[in-house]
């Protein structure tokens, strides 16, 4: 098992997200923002289990993607949402190490945060990389 490939997989998505002409204008982040106001995606937090077999190492990453949104209603968000989701289930990404096996959707989480006054969109995706 290794966690190797956890940097190279956040870049790669990282860049597919923000090469997304339907996340036009929409910050990506690897971290909140100082001052978060309206509305950003962030990348992380992932866990990572051994997937390892007979034909060699690999890892399965539970990587989660979110949507942030101080905007009223949960509609831009749920958009926004979607095109992450549509953009990234099934995608062909390049790592700069291992190799990319699957990256499927695997759930969502939609709630209030901070009082009701900020809506997130917790998306999940299950990555497989053989390394």
């Amino acid at each position: 098992m290794s966690y190797g490939a956890a940097a190279a997989l956040q870049a790669a998505v990282y860049q597919h997200l923000t090469e997304d002409p339907a996340l036009a204008g929409v910050a990506v982040h690897d971290a909140v923002p100082p001052g978060p106001a309206g509305t950003f995606v962030l990348v992380g937090p992932e866990e990572v289990r051994d997937a390892s077999d007979n034909s060699g190492a690999g890892a399965e990453h539970r990587l989660a993607v979110s949507v942030i949104s101080d905007g009223a209603g949960f509609l831009a968000a749920k958009t926004i949402a979607a095109a992450i989701s549509d953009r990234l289930a099934g995608a062909s990404l390049t790592l700069a190490r291992g190799r990319l096996v699957s990256l499927l959707f695997q759930r969502a989480s939609a709630r209030r945060i901070d009082e009701g006054e900020v809506r997130r969109i917790d998306l999940t995706f299950r990555v497989r990389i053989e390394l």
